[in-house]
């Protein structure tokens, strides 16, 4: 990631005038942590240009906090010597409205450099890879939540049904409002809908490059938390808010283009697939066991990782396949856009930065070794026999997270695709999780994390 140099003054104040015309008084910067959680820093729009360069100080620390509220992963690297700058991005500032505008930051060293933690410098790096090999690449995320009252407890749910209109007109005030916050910070929003669970609902946003597309990914969930705030409400982004039913996931699509020519769509290969876009799903599929650490890895996420939970439990693909980890959508009518590939096992626990660099990252990995394409699933994995299973080479993803935090920390793969410091700082606060909490039964974790990602 480029660092914001002192050419950024004179923009700063130049915004600065504009935004205070817009009624801004406040600025909010965020940056995401390996455990998934979003942290912030908050300054009076004068000191804009100050957040933009050189920044504003953080510890090391921010890099290891837990999803407990009280827990921070001390490590050789990560201690109480030493601090960093957080940098925001004034190109991506957008207007939240109320006197507050938001803008996403990345982490810095004091001399400038950028830092190796950094998730956001990791997903930037990546989209540089892919620009350097002449790819181009752009993201779609889905957002999944749970509405649920201030302390966390159910919400009544005698009018719900799967996908049903009631769920829109009981909270129609939420989604009309959210909708227009959305609209008004310029994010660009798909579909809304209700959701299988009680009291679920999905966002789809449109698709953007990458580290936009995270971006606004951010900034989506917190627009969803501040208007349900004013409904009385509080949003779960648990990748299992209540045990034994319905979870959450954050699904990720994407798609590749090289001169403006897709790979999942117009060629000669398998489903319309050209022979780069079937060896990017390879390489997906051959990598995506090593990443479940930082794509599913909370000690949550293996309650929703099962079969029949459409949550891509199985490793293998399939054209549009629910329960396949990777679902490939063909391109035409009602696709007009060309072919995409969705990564259902995401969950709101992630880190979208590094989920979207690991998932990238290995798409370009099966590019540059051509690596060939698994045969299709065609049929719900588990209604196939374990032969049948075994031929086609697909496995059920482990739902031990132990082993799932384990893969990814050997991993000379998904080191090689974001770096050591960020898989060892996914690997440290998710061991944490697993080392204080893997005794608690389903329903006391649903419990205690119900809330741990809300904003």
């Amino acid at each position: 990631m480029a660092a914001v140099t002192r050419a950024a003054k004179p923009l700063a104040a130049a915004a600065i005038a504009q935004l205070e015309a817009d009624g801004v008084a406040s600025l909010i910067g965020t940056v995401v942590n390996p455990a998934g959680l979003i942290h912030a820093k908050t300054v009076p729009l004068r000191r804009m240009g100050t957040f933009a360069d050189p920044g504003l100080g953080a510890s090391p620390v921010w890099h290891a906090f837990a999803i407990d509220q009280t827990g921070i992963v001390f490590g050789d690297a990560i201690g109480v010597v030493g601090d960093q700058r957080i940098r925001i991005d004034l190109g991506a500032l957008r207007i939240l409205g109320d006197g507050f505008a938001w803008a996403p930051g990345g982490f810095f060293n004091q001399d400038g450099s950028p830092d190796p933690y950094c998730s956001r410098g990791a997903l930037q790096r990546i989209e540089d890879r892919l620009a350097d090999a002449g790819i181009e690449a752009v993201v779609g995320h889905e957002v999944e939540f749970v509405l649920v009252a201030p302390d966390g407890s159910e919400l009544p749910s005698k009018l719900w049904a799967q996908y049903g209109l009631a769920g829109v007109l009981e909270f129609e005030g939420f989604v009309r409002d959210v909708t227009d916050a959305a609209t008004s910070s310029n994010v660009a929003i798909e579909q809304f809908h209700p959701e299988y669970g009680r009291n679920q609902f999905e966002i789809s946003l449109t698709p953007q490059s990458p580290v936009a597309a995270a971006d606004q990914l951010v900034l989506m969930r917190i627009i969803v938390g501040r208007v349900a705030r004013r409904y009385g409400l509080r949003v779960s982004l648990s990748p299992v808010p209540f045990a034994g039913s319905v979870g959450s996931g954050a699904h990720q699509h994407f798609s590749l283009t090289r001169s403006e020519a897709p790979l999942f769509s117009d060629g000669e290969g398998t489903r319309g697939m050209t022979p780069e876009g079937e060896s990017a799903v390879a390489g997906l599929l051959a990598g995506l066991a090593e990443a479940q650490g930082v794509l599913c890895g909370s000690i949550l996420s293996g309650l929703r990782t099962l079969p029949g939970h459409w949550s891509g439990a199985y490793l293998c693909w399939g054209t549009e396949n629910r329960e396949a980890a990777v679902r490939f959508l063909i391109g035409g009518p009602s696709n007009p856009f060309g072919g995409n590939v969705e990564v259902k096992v995401v969950d709101p626990s992630a880190n979208p930065y590094l989920a979207s660099a690991a998932i990238l990252g290995l798409a370009l990995h099966g590019i540059e070794h051509s690596l060939p394409l698994p045969p299709e699933t065609t049929v719900d994995p588990a209604t196939l026999s374990s032969e049948q299973r075994d031929a086609d080479g697909t496995v059920l993803l482990p739902a031990d997270q132990a082993a799932a935090i384990d893969a990814l920390d050997q991993s000379e793969l998904m080191r090689g695709i974001l770096g050591n410091e960020p898989v060892n700082a996914v690997v440290a606060v998710r061991r944490y999780e697993l080392e204080n909490y893997a005794e608690m039964k389903p329903g006391e974790l649903a419990e205690k994390f119900r809330m741990a990602w809300s904003v």
